[in-house]
């Protein structure tokens, strides 16, 4: 089929960069919106707007009713979903094939497949990628017994979490039980799931991640991405390549990710995330996420291709344009988010009025936002304020022009990130490439 009207389930960034995917290809674009969000960057330049809630997440871009809803009586035939909120719902997917609507990702079956953590770990050992070792435990008993099996430290993850939500570290015997309760209630308030696991925890590692892209019949990938810069297991900075990777296993680790795809029969984007152990040279399966993501974009600059159209292709039931001898990863690209929140105390939220924004332009530099002068940041979503992404023919020239990039943003009225990735940006360790996921918890600007 093909799509001429799409109902856009998100809001952000994500639907400004979705609706400038829509225009370039002739595509109507319906955004569905809370009531904070109808005076938006994204409401004004989509074509149409659905109400579908209050402002609270749970009574609108959470609402799987409300939204299918609107869609349906919007006259879409598609619902792209972005990241976060319903993206990687089964139940969503679901929701929209019943009432006759093409949901842009993967198979409803694939969202369960991967969405449940321990499912993700038993599909990734069937398709014989490694996996970090742990467990899950039924009672305190089983989890104090797995734990003394894993050793310290460890970390208790949620089993539908993501995002670095329901994520504890232990470290040692007698924090236990308190991680357990802190980790399942974070879960049950972000997801609805309190179920947990227990994982090993490596102390010096790099989270290495690849871009895969199926048809249901044939996947590709689109090479390694580097998210190591991270805080509380959320990230901060990524790059693509990942720097610092010796061939051999970079090669490795990007046949890993497709056994993984062609085990699902994937079809769409989705993204497999590894740990790699620096002390050991192993690398381990995390979790896949099924939907794009939001560092996206350094994929893009180095490969040339648009990724959010090429969901859609696949939405329309177009088999994949090249096999994997086609595809040329050319350059190297660094994106930094640029979030309202507060390094120094602790990266608390700053929501309140952006009285002035002004981002980088110019060649090899792309900003992906939906604020301007006079956006309210509310408390009630995300605080990503932009995406700066940079792009060069090598990773030196992508490092200097990030430098450059950085210096001529400004943001006022609300607390960023922005003197933090400067910092970040000047630090030898950055410069020389290939941190590990501590890094920011020793950094000391």
């Amino acid at each position: 089929m093909i799509i001429r009207r799409l109902f856009i389930a998100n809001r952000g960034e994500i639907a400004v960069r979705i609706i400038r995917t829509c225009e370039r290809l002739g595509i109507e674009t319906v955004l569905g919106v809370s009531d904070a969000d109808r005076q938006s960057a994204a409401a004004r330049r989509a074509d149409h707007v659905a109400r579908i809630g209050p402002a609270a997440p749970a009574t609108s871009y959470l609402d799987i009713e409300a939204v299918v809803r609107a869609a349906r009586e919007s006259g879409a035939e598609a619902v792209h979903p972005g990241y976060g909120f319903l993206s990687e719902k089964a139940a969503f997917a679901t929701a929209c094939e019943a009432a006759g609507l093409v949901f842009i990702g993967p198979t409803p079956a694939q969202l369960a497949a991967v969405g449940d953590k321990l499912s993700a770990r038993q599909h990734a050992m069937d398709a014989e990628v490694p996996v970090v070792p742990g467990g899950s435990a039924a009672t305190f008993d089983e989890a104090v017994a797995l734990a003394q099996d894993i050793g310290y430290p460890l970390l208790i993850k949620a089993v539908a979490g993501g995002g670095g939500r329901g994520m504890q570290r232990v470290d040692s015997p007698a924090d236990l039980a308190a991680g357990i309760d802190r980790s399942m209630a974070e879960a049950q308030a972000a997801f609805g799931d309190g179920r947990v696991y227990l994982e090993y925890y490596v102390a010096a590692g790099r989270h290495i991640e690849v871009q895969v892209l199926g048809d249901g019949t044939r996947t590709v990938h689109l090479g390694t991405r580097d998210c190591s810069i991270q805080r509380r297991f959320q990230k901060l900075i990524e790059e693509a390549p990942a720097p610092r990777l010796a061939p051999e296993l970079r090669a490795d680790i990007e046949r890993a990710a497709l056994r993984l795809a062609d085990h699902l029969a994937y079809r769409g984007l989705g993204t497999v995330e590894m740990l790699m152990d620096c002390a050991s040279g192993r690398f381990y399966f995390l979790e896949m996420n099924a939907r794009i993501q939001v560092e996206h974009p350094v994929t893009e600059a180095i490969s040339g291709l648009d990724l959010v159209a090429a969901q859609i292709a696949v939405a329309e039931g177009q088999p994949l344009r090249w096999r994997q001898s086609d595809l040329r990863l050319d350059g190297h690209a660094i994106e930094c988010r640029i979030n309202a929140e507060d390094p120094t105390r602790d990266f608390r939220p700053s929501p309140g009025l952006v009285e002035r924004a002004r981002f980088a332009v110019g060649a090899g530099i792309r900003v992906d936002t939906h604020v301007e002068p006079g956006t309210e940041i509310t408390p009630f979503y995300d605080s990503l304020i932009a995406k700066l992404i940079v792009s060069g023919t090598d990773r030196a020239a992508a490092v200097e022009r990030l430098s450059v990039a950085l210096g001529a943003c400004e943001i006022r009225g609300v607390a960023s990130t922005l003197d933090l990735h400067r910092a970040i940006v000047a630090a030898p360790e950055f410069v020389a490439g290939g941190v590990t996921t501590g890094f920011l918890t020793e950094f000391r600007p």
